[in-house]
């Protein structure tokens, strides 16, 4: 089939130039034999192509000859565009550069094309992609709510050097989460932050409504600088482990039920109650865990003044976290990236990746409604005035 089409491609060719002629009445563009035989990598394994050759006698506007092209066979080219593709995932999902050929070579029937720094060439146009991704744009974007965090890995050829990445998710106004930035940090420190949220506000980025993040980030400090009027939720996965770390294991049980009081409760009084009644029961006894959560009440429970439905996405940072544990099982297998830049270019496909299976938010609709300036109390549309003094 590939044969008979490339044949098709240059019969077509030849025949619409066959009235184009020079001085002594000969054809310009003719057929010319077929190049050597080659090897071509196909899904359905190697095949051997004997491409058909073209004589053009013809000159471009620029008085420079012109050459026939094939569309379905470029020139040089040792694999299709599909398996070009599927190489460098199955190197970012785990599969070493080095494994490629013995691995695919049964598959293929070849092993043309799977050297390992065929594979690592194709990875080096991911760097480019998130040059690019970190250049573009946002004044045409809005990113209602935000999630921050930081991904650490070791960096394999930096000696003692680590890789922070620290990353930014957005929902947009019709509740869809989409990767919003993924920069180089240094230990998620303030300064880090800040030159990456003056960069996006500097491209166009509007202030989120509500960031929610880590209580240990750099990043509060720096949004507080770059973006004022952000409101501030922490991440209560992340509380829960600090709080249970001051804590002795024998009675971890019981602040997990209060502190899930807490969390579940139904409106904003009822969980600032819970939260009174957690300092009671734990505060004689460890102080320092209670003040984890009395310290921070305003910041733990701000999801409260949002849309009901949007609280299970606002209370953690999991729209970041799960994509990261693909992240750490990559980078697990290589024993980390071999550079900064290669560590930096492998999570954001990862996470690139991952975009597509991102869920939207729960009441969508309601997000646009946040944006506009609307008021919700303990998660329900304050809908006349009176209600809204009364809040």
């Amino acid at each position: 089939m590939l044969a008979e089409a490339l044949e098709a491609e240059v019969e077509a060719y030849v025949e619409a130039a066959r009235d184009e002629r020079d001085g002594r009445g000969r054809a310009l563009v003719t057929r010319n034999g077929h190049a050597r035989k080659r090897e071509v990598v196909c899904g359905a394994g190697a095949v051997e192509v004997h491409a058909p050759r073209v004589n053009d006698g013809r000159m471009d506007d620029n008085g420079e000859r012109r050459r026939f092209r094939s569309v379905i066979l470029p020139p040089y080219m040792r694999r299709s565009p599909k398996v070009a593709e599927v190489l460098p995932l199955l190197y970012l999902h785990g599969l070493s550069s080095g494994d490629f050929a013995p691995a695919l070579e049964e598959f293929f029937g070849s092993e043309a094309g799977l050297s390992a720094k065929s594979i690592t060439r194709l990875t080096e146009q991911w760097q480019q992609q998130r040059e690019s991704f970190m250049r573009r744009n946002l004044s045409g974007s809005d990113y209602v709510y935000a999630w921050v965090d930081g991904i650490h890995t070791k960096v394999r050829l930096g000696g003692d050097d680590r890789l922070c990445c620290l990353v930014v998710v957005g929902a947009r106004p019709d509740g869809t989460k989409e990767l919003v930035a993924l920069s180089d940090g240094y230990r998620e420190s303030q300064e880090s932050w800040a030159e990456l949220l003056r960069d996006l506000k500097k491209r166009g980025m509007r202030a989120p409504e509500l960031a929610v993040g880590d209580g240990a980030l750099g990043f509060w400090a720096a949004v507080r600088d770059v973006f004022p009027e952000t409101r501030h939720q922490r991440d209560w996965v992340h509380k829960t482990g600090n709080v249970l770390d001051s804590l002795p294991k024998s009675v971890h049980g019981r602040a997990k039920r209060a502190i899930r009081e807490i969390t579940e409760a139904e409106d904003k009084g009822e969980a600032a109650k819970a939260i009174k009644e957690f300092a009671s029961e734990f505060g004689v006894k460890w102080p320092k865990a209670a003040a984890k959560i009395t310290e921070d009440e305003e910041a733990l429970l701000a999801y409260y003044d949002y849309p009901a439905e949007h609280w299970r996405h606002l209370r953690t940072t999991n729209p970041i976290e799960s994509p990261f544990a693909a992240v750490r099982a990559r980078t697990g297998i290589t024993k980390g990236p071999g550079s900064r830049e290669a560590g930096l270019s492998m999570i954001f496909k990862l996470l690139e990746a991952a975009e597509g299976r991102w869920r939207r938010l729960n009441g969508h609709h309601l997000v646009c409604l946040v944006r506009a300036g609307a008021v919700f109390v303990n998660g329900e549309l304050v809908k006349s005035v009176e209600e809204k003094d009364a809040a």
